[in-house]
């Protein structure tokens, strides 16, 4: 067992291995037009390997335009710095169709194949087009679903050098939301035997009425490099230039209804393409009563902004606590235009024990490139979830159904109701009845003697205890004819006895409370004097003076 686990082991540090050493490729683009050309990327991490890639099979279908190397350092999640290598080279095809990138080596790595699409282009014949600089404004769609995606392409062509102060201005549509798609591409193309350099901006433009929507004109500002030589003596210094500005044409889109046949009480979601995927953390299939489960539900739509994708439906099912989370919103730009992506995580509680049927989820949207409507759903899921030994569920007193009484315990209260109105209605009686009695005496009170009471003051304060002499002393100063205050301030050895038994009291010094001195100023109290009786004091004069 030991000797198979370090087979495995073995096998992944070698798949790990290979995986960090493989020769990556990519490309910047996957169809471009007859004439243009395209950059490679070839990247690897591996900081053993030197040299550069064999380029050879690449001159069969390829002309290699270019080549540059990049060194980076990246920080890894150990607080670790991994090198990369990058070569990027350009490369401009030989013909048109479908062209395949083929795998390229580096030492003992080796690249994937890449296919691209070679587009036939036609030459441009205008003669303003032929200039030093050029631009052209195209759309992918002439008409196209309100709210629906087309792509605006501008290209600006030059065969002269241009400083970096170049620029566009921005694209601004009444009724439309545009969105630029990524960054501005740089690129090369032969027209007419010329070698142009291309620079193309991309936008998504989204109509938000019917009808016909205009797209006004795009205009290109850039400084011309001066190439001519000069004998002035400013030529040691930096060349001045030409400002050069040129517009495109402006052009029109058709924006189409919403189709009749779709659903009135659903949103419109207008997409080429539309994904619904869902994920757990955990993955339920053992699940218990308690447990936190996490489902995330996404919805992925090619040619739709993650701003227009609606909320999925939530996860209601009886048994089953449910706790949203904000939703995850993201655009990503590609060949096609934009990718928009929702993603709506809740966390789950299960509540009890049993199956649960999870709903099915559906969306429905229209499908712009074959023009109907369709339907995409995550098919209903059952989960089991078990109990849980560890947790015991309360039933809210609120849930709690109150108990059904059958005739028996319903003569039980009744005989219970006239019992009680009995006893009220005695006592009242009884009470009415010794108003009218004539006043009596308060009888002796009742209890321990005062013999006891001070055998017990006694004990406690030999005992040094302060807790128990405080409760022996209050017992006994409830039967004398005065009170403990009125007994202290007449007799000063029982005042300053008091003061230290409640300095042991309240303070840290009980411990070390000597009882002495309170015993011997409760035996050494002198007689009050005028000290009456409270049974037999009245202030009143008697029935019959003699």
């Amino acid at each position: 067992m030991t000797r198979f686990t370090a087979l495995l082991l073995s096998l992944l540090l070698w798949t790990l291995g290979a995986q960090a050493e493989e020769l990556v490729a990519s490309v910047d683009r996957s169809h471009v037009n007859s004439g243009e050309t395209v950059e490679l990327t070839l990247e690897t991490h591996d900081v053993t390997q030197f040299g550069k890639p064999d380029l050879s099979p690449l001159e069969a279908q390829f002309e290699v335009r270019g080549t540059r190397q990049v060194n980076t350092l990246n920080d890894a999640l150990n607080n670790q710095t991994h090198a990369t290598t990058r070569w990027i080279i350009t490369l401009q095809p030989k013909q048109a169709g479908t062209v395949t990138i083929p795998a390229l080596r580096l030492g003992e790595q080796h690249s994937q194949p890449i296919e691209l699409q070679v587009l036939a282009s036609q030459v441009p014949d205008t003669p303003g087009q032929l200039t030093p600089v050029f631009i052209e404004a195209s759309l992918d769609h002439d008409s196209v679903y309100v709210q629906a995606q087309a792509i605006l392409t501008l290209r600006v062509y030059h065969s002269v050098s241009l400083f970096d102060d170049s620029s566009v201005s921005p694209l601004q549509i009444a009724d439309a939301r545009v969105e630029q798609l990524g960054e501005p591409r740089t690129y090369e193309k032969v027209i007419n035997g010329l070698r142009h350099g291309v620079i193309e901006v991309r936008y998504a433009i989204f109509a938000q009425h019917s009808g016909v929507l205009d797209i006004p004109a795009q205009t290109f500002s850039a400084t011309l490099v001066n190439t001519q030589p000069t004998t002035d003596q400013s030529a040691q210094g930096p060349k001045s230039g030409k400002l050069i500005r040129i517009s495109s044409s402006a052009s029109t889109l058709t924006v189409k209804a919403k189709p009749a046949e779709y659903p009135a009480d659903t949103p419109w979601l207008p997409a080429s393409s539309l994904s619904l995927s869902e994920s757990w953390n955990p993955e339920p299939d053992r699940s218990q009563v308690g447990d936190s489960l996490t489902r995330s539900l996404t919805l992925k739509a090619e040619g739709l902004s993650s701003s227009q994708l609606p909320p999925l439906p939530a996860t209601d099912v009886n048994g089953m606590r449910r706790y949203p989370d904000q939703p995850q919103l993201s655009n990503q730009s590609s060949e096609r235009g934009v990718i928009g992506s929702r993603e709506d995580r809740e966390a789950l509680v299960p509540t009890r024990s049993g199956t649960l049927e999870l709903p099915p989820v559906e969306v429905i949207w229209w499908n712009t490139h074959q023009d109907h409507l369709e339907h995409s759903t995550l098919p209903a899921r059952t989960l089991h979830i078990l109990n849980n030994p560890s947790l015991a569920l309360d039933t809210p007193v609120g849930n709690v159904p109150a108990p059904a009484l059958d005739n028996g315990q319903l003569w039980y209260w009744k005989l219970a109701t006239l019992i009680l109105a009995c006893t009220t209605l005695l006592g009242f009686g009884l009470w009415w009845r010794a108003r009218w009695q004539p006043a009596i005496l308060r009888a002796a009170q009742t209890g321990p003697s005062p013999r006891t009471l001070l055998d017990d003051l006694k004990r406690a304060s030999q005992a040094n205890d302060p807790q128990a002499t405080r409760q022996a002393l209050d017992a006994w100063a409830r039967q004398q004819p005065e009170t403990l205050a009125d007994m202290a301030a007449r007799f000063v050895p029982l005042s300053d006895a008091l003061d230290g038994l409640n300095g042991a009291l309240y303070s840290e010094t009980g411990q070390s409370w000597q009882g002495d001195d309170l015993w011997r100023a409760i035996r050494a109290i002198p007689t009050a004097e005028h000290t009456q009786d409270p049974a037999t004091d009245s202030s009143l004069p008697p029935l019959y003076p003699k």
